[in-house]
């Protein structure tokens, strides 16, 4: 991400998600996804810029947005 440092013991994520009855179907209709950043002292800044972008760059949420409501919220602590 933007040259932060994203190992798996920097970043995780929490997701849960929505599962409706659609015309007696089982769809899923809302992904929330929660990130948790462990970043390098200083770099906050940059990090909140490149997720405040993320919406826009997400390869998943630009693939199911138009069926399924996809939203995320973050965490960053500075180590």
């Amino acid at each position: 991400m933007r040259g932060i440092p994203s190992q798996p013991d920097k970043l995780k994520t929490t997701v849960e998600g929505d599962i409706e009855d659609v015309d007696g179907k089982p769809v899923i209709t809302t992904i929330r996804l929660k990130y948790h950043l462990t970043i390098p002292k200083g770099l906050r800044e940059k990090a909140e810029r490149a997720l405040g972008r993320h919406q826009e760059r997400c390869a998943a949420s630009t693939s199911v947005e138009r069926g399924i409501k996809v939203s995320w919220d973050a965490e960053v602590v500075e180590e």
